[in-house]
């Protein structure tokens, strides 16, 4: 998913500390570039920045190592 209009995620995190380890978790992964979260919304959403190819399956895999779900759910608007 290279694109630097960024992809949205939704999560069942839902403390900011959770949701900043998998900011962590995610920014580690090779191509990522930025992780913005949107705490305020239900359920929490993550706009996934990326520079190179990175399959969805593999963020999934990432962040269900920390015990939680992540799902793709649209193209980040400019």
């Amino acid at each position: 998913m290279p694109d630097t209009r960024g992809r949205i995620f939704t999560t069942n995190a839902e403390t900011m500390d959770d949701l900043a380890e998998i900011k962590r978790q995610l920014l580690k992964m090779k191509g990522i570039d930025e992780v913005s979260i949107d705490h305020k919304k239900y359920p929490k959403e993550l706009v996934v920045r990326t520079s190179k190819m990175v399959s969805v399956e593999n963020i999934q895999k990432e962040v269900g190592k920390l015990g939680f779900d992540i799902i793709p759910k649209g193209i980040f608007a400019i």
